[in-house]
């Protein structure tokens, strides 16, 4: 998805390719703040502070003041995840924030097989090996972010837990998830 020949271009000041704009999400099923910070790998704290500040916002539902819950969409949650990796390695929230923007404009089959590059100030977005051993032929150090493999990752980790469906409010548990209530029944049974 890189523009031009000239090699990977940094993610800011450029918008992906097929970005639809102001379209639903589709999700069916949204994940609550807790369940979307165990698949991320992040703290509620931090959850509450970027969707206030607008970093990553819930896409299926967000809250509409006090005692309403955020729904977070899966693909929310590989954001949240990638945004976690970045802070970790000390890249900058405004290029963070560009990074942001440009994985929720991309589409869901672009996101599985993209890859971001950071040296350290800018993220970039390569799309072929080449573009990484153009980076790499700078003599900086950098590091990349599969995201198909943080898609992969928190696809397995949702299937594990509690989620919501947006149509009816039903509370879905995962298919490893066992129920508490029917786990003690059947131990008090025996």
């Amino acid at each position: 998805m890189t523009v031009g020949a000239g090699g990977p271009l940094p993610l800011h000041g450029r918008s992906p390719q097929g970005v639809r704009a102001d379209v639903s999400t589709g999700e069916t099923v949204g994940y609550r703040g807790p369940t979307a910070c165990a698949a991320a790998g992040i703290t509620y704290r931090q959850l509450d502070y970027w969707a206030r500040t607008g970093l990553v916002e819930p896409s299926v539902r967000p809250a509409y003041g006090s005692g309403t819950q955020r729904l977070y969409g899966a693909r929310d949650v590989v954001v949240l995840k990638i945004v976690k990796r970045l802070l970790d390695t000390g890249v900058s929230l405004q290029s963070i924030r560009t990074a942001v923007r440009h994985l929720t404009a991309s589409a869901s089959a672009d996101l599985q097989q993209m890859t971001l590059i950071c040296d350290g100030a800018t993220v970039y977005e390569c799309g072929s090996p080449d573009e990484l051993a153009e980076l790499l032929a700078g003599g900086q150090g950098i590091f990349g972010i599969s995201v198909g493999a943080v898609w992969r990752d928190v696809q397995g980790v949702l299937t594990q837990l509690q989620g919501e469906c947006v149509d009816t409010g039903e509370t879905l548990t995962g298919e490893n998830q066992t129920d508490e209530l029917a786990a003690r029944r059947r131990g008090r049974a025996v």
